[in-house]
């Protein structure tokens, strides 16, 4: 496989994804054929990302490194689990690793079942190399928007166990657009007792104003958000 053109990675969202990751960017191949492993591998390695082998989703799912920023190229056919077994298997545990499937064997069905997943791509070999390296490109910018995501409703997440219930539920009326007469009059609390909430909600939450404190409430999950107000 020859690279068309040089591939840099200077999406400014993957460069402050590396710097927050100590590690390269991980490209995990999964082919029961070594010697497409081993090219792949070549080839993502000649633009500057990292790339690992298995022969198998089983060897795969052992070796602990889907929680790496990169993006998966997937085999449809192999012993075993399918790569479309895979990536059923990841939603279902919670893991959006952006996935490239790369098969000799592709079909319409197959390939509409692979992208309604949420696949990057489905090629089909032999794939022109800056085809593939594009999408790879693709699938490492988007794991690093998903990883950024993930890091800012943790901190939200861990922000909102700092509120008390009553505090909880002034910022869930305050989301709703309610204003403080009228969550006084719901709460069955004085004015001001919700105006000091909403001042305590505001400095908890570390939120600058009205609008961002609203932003971080709505980016939290609805079950979270529900079980706070109603804890």
């Amino acid at each position: 496989m020859g690279v068309d053109r040089p591939l840099h990675p200077n999406s400014s969202t993957l460069s402050l994804a590396c710097e927050n990751d100590s590690e390269q960017p991980l490209v995990i191949i999964v082919d029961d054929d070594a010697s497409v492993r081993e090219a792949l591998s070549e080839l993502i390695e000649s633009v500057g990302f990292r790339a690992a082998g298995f022969a198998s989703t089983q060897e795969l799912l052992v070796a602990g490194v889907l929680d790496r920023l990169g993006c998966l190229i997937l085999d449809v056919r192999m012993p075993g689990a399918s790569g479309l077994d895979l990536q059923d298997h990841l939603a279902q545990s919670g893991n959006l690793k952006p996935i490239i499937f790369l098969t000799g064997h592709g079909d319409i069905p197959m390939t509409v079942q692979a992208m309604k997943a949420g696949a990057i791509d489905f090629l089909t070999k032999p794939v022109r190399d800056q085809t593939l390296l594009d999408a790879v490109m693709t699938g490492i910018e988007r794991d690093a928007v998903q990883r950024a995501n993930a890091s800012i409703i943790k901190r939200n997440v861990t922000l909102l166990e700092t509120l008390t219930q009553r505090e909880c539920q002034v910022l869930s009326e305050v989301a709703r657009g309610r204003i403080n007469k009228q969550i006084a009059f719901d709460l069955g609390v004085s004015e001001a007792t919700v105006k000091l909430h909403r001042a305590n909600v505001l400095r908890k939450m570390q939120a600058a104003s009205l609008g961002e404190l609203i932003r971080i409430w709505e980016s939290l999950p609805i079950s979270m958000r529900k079980a706070h107000v109603a804890a």
